[in-house]
């Protein structure tokens, strides 16, 4: 049972499990640095053939997929996409097709891995060049895998529509269950990567909701669409809309802009490509025992 199920059990949200939660957190000893810093380490999320955040939206999406009745998921994203990816093998578990529509990036040894990863899935992929030919071709894709008059069901890029941000709310509340029996500290600051924005719309609502000061810091790693704190804080409002029209009675919360921050000051030339700053990261993480790679993590 999730953990919103288990505080609001009157409330209307299918969820299927897909992973095991809580993920792990623990302290990072960082030379030279005087505030703490801790890891909670989603990469093992997943019990089914790959792992990471986008599972804790597909726990949400694919039974949404089923209530509305449609065979197909149709989704976007870059040609290295993990949300893709997960897409495509849980969404095949639970009898459901995946169709793509992919955008070309830089291409680095990850990339190609999860290229040659998305080959060896069941997913139907469309490449395109750029973002505005994407957009022309999408409304015929959704009409060539309509299915018995069904159009497909269509997601944004990254799951983060207001059902898959439900995920990250759920992780928000298991946030609070780990600072109540005292895994971690209360952190003054959550900071997650900004792709398509539903990560840190679900942290900043979810922690709101437990009463927690935390504050988000989304750091924003795509320019192929806006993503300030206005833009996720709208995408944080429409979940919270979500849940009152499926029974979570919110009282008169509200969660807007100043909730949240979005910082857009390490992106490189474009999507996907990497920095001097980013690479450094990445080396310091390896360092710490941490194995990241260069556009998310």
């Amino acid at each position: 049972m999730s953990l919103l199920a288990r505080r609001f059990p009157d409330a209307d949200l299918p969820h299927v499990s897909l992973g095991t939660g809580p993920t792990p957190v623990h302290r990072l000893d960082v030379p030279g640095l005087a505030t703490e810093v801790w890891v909670k380490d989603e990469s093992g999320f997943g019990d089914g053939g790959w792992g990471g955040n986008k599972v804790r939206k597909l726990e949400w999406i694919i039974p949404e997929a089923h209530r509305r009745r449609r065979r197909t998921l149709f989704t976007v994203g870059g040609i290295g996409t993990h949300w893709g990816l997960a897409a495509a093998l849980y969404g095949s578990e639970h009898g459901l097709r995946t169709v793509l529509g992919l955008v070309d990036q830089p291409v680095d040894d990850h990339v190609r891995d999860q290229t040659r990863r998305l080959e060896a899935s069941d997913a139907v992929v469309h490449r395109f060049g750029s973002v505005g030919r994407l957009k022309l071709a999408a409304p015929f894709l959704l009409a060539r895998y309509s299915s018995r008059g069904r159009l497909p069901y269509y997601l944004p890029a990254g799951g983060s529509s207001p059902v898959g941000t439900l995920g990250y709310v759920e992780t928000a509340l298991e946030i609070a269950q780990q600072v109540a029996d005292g895994a971690l500290p209360e952190p003054g600051v959550v900071v997650t990567a900004v792709g398509s924005g539903g990560t840190a719309a679900g942290l900043a609502l979810g922690l709101r909701m437990m009463g927690l000061r935390t504050r988000v810091m989304g750091v924003v790693v795509n320019d192929s669409f806006p993503l300030d704190r206005f833009v996720v804080a709208g995408l944080a409002r429409r979940t919270a809309e979500l849940l009152r029209s499926r029974g979570v009675d919110l009282g008169a919360f509200e969660i807007g802009p100043n909730d949240l921050d979005a910082d857009d000051r390490w992106l490189g030339e474009t999507y996907g490509a990497s920095t001097p700053e980013g690479l450094e990261a990445q080396a310091l993480g390896e360092a710490l025992g941490l194995h990241l790679e260069p556009v998310y993590t």
